[in-house]
């Protein structure tokens, strides 16, 4: 232990780790919303809501676009943010602030929990609490741990990680009161494991990984007995809580990740993404333990895929690292436990996102829970090193918590502006399309919109930079489009050319489906005029891909109905966005009300009867009301 350290107490460690911690996020407090931020909060008006009944919790509980499941825990505490702070982003922040701090607190204590467990195996942890402080104060100061704090919509991962942490500490506490003669914590661990757990999936999906993480401390620490014998019970709780539903959730993903439609808009197939994840997750530990700002980018768009084992050659040695980092874990687990638990939690944590779900390839936050597996292994052997090489160890670990609190103070004053932030990524990414359309549009929020404007014609140059890029959405020439409308000033054809061809090329991934959304609202609510012939064109090269996207369908009858004055046509595809999602209530209360514009009643009750079937709790009580009131009595 450095000589420093070893003069404070853990708790006034911890509690210095806590305070440099918020003083190196302060910065980024003042930023703004960010990416999905929009989609999630500030255009979701039912996490905005104007009064708290029933229905409107329900409603605000059930509003995340970003998961079936809805993650309700997480969206009521963004409708608790609206109520107080309003969509002010710093009242927000300070929240995710507070989970991330109350999460390091769970880290000392968990830690110090792991140690009084490794010393039960023989393999004790001098200074337990400084040590535990240690990892705590790295884990809290890491900057791939930053999105998880001042990118407001990832307060999912930081609230679902607040249940595994917790989970975590009451099964570990749990055990070791097993261990002593007479001592009963099983129930705690049942309680812990599912309590948890379940709190934790109302937050984000990731908090599944739970029993897996406390599987794999039994089975370094603790080997599913009290050292003499198995423990029947434990042995029984795991296969109730992981053996089984492990095998539930796998017959139901290998049929829908056997579909080809499963992976449409994805530029990866299910192998080329498991040789990719090889390499980023390999990538992920120099990410933690050295970050440079270039590999913290945030936007990853420009990740090459992986299309062999030697299709880049770093494939073929990522995979050999993993390997090698499996069978270190297993041979270091009497050697070295703690190491040997730190490199399975960090691999535990990437087998969801990291393996076979068609979701993007890369995002530090998915390494929220991960780099509290690498510090495990790597902060106790820098602090209480063999006595040769204590103090080049020493000067390691120092320069790493000082590297670590620099780099996230650096990033977090780039948070807090919007053009600074977008300007920063855009520089640690020159070659992602995403880093560089969100700098050219940033850029043309900072102008005045005319001719003469400096920030407006180098947006316009980024945005074509961006449009040209290898792998780009339209978003950049939707944005051009949109602009040059609004400003009432003529729009280069190619812009269009550019998007109906992209369209065209490939199944509509989401950010293109809302680029479509929001031409057809400007055109909708008379602020831009937008030629029919090129809006058609756009349409039909979405739709030219099977399955046809609904959510294309949703913004074409948008179209159609509001702006082209086709109701028929508005209304056959609003119908065909229903039968490829029949529990979208929002396109069945669409089609309601066009039916009631065209005095068809029959097939308005129709969709009221589907959506009474769909009404959950009520949330869909106001809306059935209206439409209720606009049909009249039977």
């Amino acid at each position: 232990m450095p000589p420093f350290f070893r003069r404070l107490p853990g708790a006034y460690l911890l509690l210095a780790a806590l305070v440099a911690t918020g003083l190196a996020y302060a910065p980024g407090l003042t930023g703004g919303w960010f990416f999905d931020d929009f989609p999630n909060i500030v255009r979701n008006p039912d996490v905005q809501p104007s009064r708290f009944g029933l229905a409107e919790f329900v409603g605000a509980a059930l509003s995340s676009p970003a998961s079936e499941l809805k993650r309700p825990l997480a969206s009521l505490s963004f409708a608790a943010d609206a109520a107080l702070f309003g969509l002010e982003p710093l009242g927000w922040k300070l929240t995710n602030l507070a989970i991330h701090l109350a999460n390091g607190w769970l880290v000392f204590l968990l830690a110090r929990a792991l140690f009084e467990a490794c010393a039960l195996r023989g393999r004790g942890i001098a200074d337990a609490g400084r040590v535990a402080a240690l990892v705590a104060a790295g884990w809290l100061l890491l900057p791939i741990n930053l999105t998880a704090v001042l990118y407001v919509v990832q307060r999912m991962e930081s609230l679902a990680n607040l249940f595994v942490l917790l989970g975590l500490l009451g099964y570990v506490r749990g055990r070791l009161r097993m261990q002593s003669p007479g001592g009963d914590g099983f129930g705690a661990c049942v309680a812990s494991l599912l309590g948890a757990t379940v709190a934790g999936l109302l937050a984000k999906e990731t908090a599944i990984l739970l029993p897996l993480y406390a599987a794999i401390i039994e089975a370094v620490l603790f080997r599913f007995g009290d050292g003499s014998r198995r423990d029947t019970r434990v042995l029984a709780l795991f296969g109730a809580v992981l053996v089984l539903p492990g095998l539930v959730g796998a017959a139901v993903l290998v049929p829908w990740l056997a579909n080809d439609a499963t992976w449409a808009t994805r530029d990866f197939t299910l192998a080329t993404r498991l040789l990719s994840e090889a390499r980023i997750v390999t990538g992920y530990v120099g990410w933690t333990l050295l970050p440079l700002p270039r590999s913290l980018s945030f936007y990853h768009d420009d990740f090459v895929v992986s299309t062999g084992v030697f299709s880049p050659w770093t494939t073929a040695t990522s995979l050999l690292a993993l390997a090698a980092s499996g069978a270190a874990a297993w041979y270091l687990r009497e050697r070295r436990p703690l190491a040997s638990l730190g490199i399975g939690l960090f691999i535990g944590c990437h087998l969801l996102t990291g393996t076979v779900l068609p979701l993007e390839l890369v995002y530090e936050h998915r390494n929220y829970f991960a780099s509290f597996g690498l510090l495990l292994a790597v902060v106790p052997v820098l602090a209480l090193p063999a006595r040769a090489s204590a103090r080049f160890a020493h000067a390691m670990l120092g320069a790493l918590l000082l590297g670590w609190a620099a780099l996230t103070l650096v990033t977090a004053y780039a948070w807090g502006d919007p053009l600074r932030l977008a300007a920063e990524l855009a520089a640690r990414a020159p070659d992602s399309p995403r880093a560089q359309f969100g700098y050219g549009r940033e850029l043309l929020a900072h102008s005045d919109y005319t001719e003469q404007s400096p920030p407006l014609r180098e947006g316009f140059a980024v945005l074509e930079r961006a449009a040209a890029m290898t792998g780009a959405s339209i978003l950049p020439e939707q944005t051009m489009i949109l602009t040059r409308s609004l400003m009432r000033a003529p729009v280069d054809e190619r812009w269009w050319d550019s998007l109906i061809a992209k369209l065209a090329a490939r199944a509509p991934r989401s950010e293109n489906v809302e680029a479509l959304g929001a031409l057809t609202r400007c055109a909708r609510d008379r602020r831009c005029e937008l030629p029919a012939a090129r809006m058609d064109a756009a349409f039909a090269a979405a739709e030219a891909h099977t399955p046809v996207n609904a959510n294309v369908l949703v913004a074409h009858s948008d179209w159609a109905w509001n702006v082209a004055g086709d109701h028929a046509l508005g209304k056959r595809l609003v119908e065909e966005a229903v039968r490829a999602r029949p529990t979208d209530a929002d396109a069945r209360i669409t089609l309601a009300r066009m039916n009631l514009v065209l005095g068809d009643t029959e097939a308005v009750r129709e969709q009221l009867d589907a959506l009474e079937r769909l009404n959950t709790a009520g949330r869909l009580d106001p809306a059935i009301a209206d439409l209720r009131r606009l049909l009249g009595p039977p």
